[in-house]
């Protein structure tokens, strides 16, 4: 601003809700419209998932900062769909509140065959050529995602013709694959992270995909994660387990929802989509992949928070 530069737009994000005080000011002396942006609601997600105390003094901080970005922002963007009510009490009029979920790029989903590549690929190819339907994992191997009750699920479903593949890394991973050995969970094998381009590769040769969360009320408020937005758009029929405000599985038909950290949940649901034929799994895929593009596509998304700016 002192160089001459005036922004037409300033956005805040609430991944850092302090922000909200400097981002006000550079729109006040630039004449520029104030977005807030909002991942995760904060001061809450501390209280709930962190266990943080509503009166500690950092989370009054944060109190404080998005008392005032819902009360000053021209527009707040969430890419959270059932923000509504608690943002009205937080002083948010919603005529200025707008749903923008995660996005897509289609262009990376122009598949090359044979990219995937190694030992992955040999154990994939083995499982299919003994009979196995394959249900694979990929992602973060963390809390958040209640990898342990797909690991109750696989014990659960010891002596069926299915084998679980686990790809990725994450703080939990260690631990994970000690349960694995020490369980003798033979049908359940865990790799390493593969390079992002092989992701489409892995998806396409899988008969499942498994997503699932911890059961936390934070979750009420709604979910739009990236790893389903790749299964989606794969054409991975999808197994959910979840509770929360929405359901996206749900909502396309692409796959079958259960209750989170429900083993039994979990395998009940992994049989009922294994007793499918091949040709019903795959119009689950289609209308994943369908639900992905129309809804989800980057130059969708784009052009609504071009929109919002304008």
């Amino acid at each position: 601003i002192s160089a001459g530069f005036k922004p037409d737009v300033v956005i805040a994000s609430s991944t850092y809700p302090m922000d909200i005080w400097v981002a006000k000011r550079i729109a006040h002396f630039s004449g520029a419209k104030l977005i807030f942006e909002v991942h995760d609601l904060w001061p809450l997600s501390p209280i709930e998932l962190g266990g943080m105390s509503p009166h500690h003094p950092f989370i009054r901080l944060c109190q404080w900062a998005e008392k005032i970005a819902y009360q000053e922002a021209d527009a707040v963007v969430s890419m959270l769909p059932c923000v509504h009510e608690y943002m009205v009490t937080h002083g948010l009029d919603l005529r200025r509140l707008h749903i923008i979920p995660n996005g897509i790029d289609p262009d990376e989903w122009i598949v090359s065959e044979g990219v995937l590549l190694g030992d992955l690929a040999t154990h994939i190819d083995y499982l299919r050529s003994r009979g196995d339907l394959v249900v694979g994992y990929a992602g973060a191997h963390g809390l958040p995602n209640a990898l342990d009750a797909l690991l109750d699920a696989a014990a659960l479903l010891k002596g069926n013709p299915i084998g679980f593949v686990l790809v990725g890394d994450g703080h939990e991973k260690i631990r994970l694959q000690q349960r694995v050995q020490r369980e003798s969970l033979v049908n359940l094998t865990m790799f390493e992270p593969i390079p992002k381009a092989w992701i489409p590769n892995l998806l396409h040769r899988l008969d499942i995909a498994f997503i699932g969360w911890q059961n936390q009320p934070i979750y009420r408020f709604g979910i739009s994660p990236n790893k389903l937005l790749d299964y989606m758009m794969a054409a991975c029929p999808v197994l959910h387990s979840v509770s929360a405000g929405n359901d996206p599985v749900t909502e396309s038909k692409c796959g079958l929802s259960v209750p989170a950290e429900s083993p039994k949940a979990i395998a009940d649901g992994i049989l009922m989509l294994a007793g499918l034929s091949g040709e019903e799994r795959e119009e689950m895929g289609k209308k994943g992949k369908a639900y992905v593009q129309s809804n989800h596509a980057y130059s969708i998304l784009a052009d609504q928070f071009l929109t919002i700016m304008q």
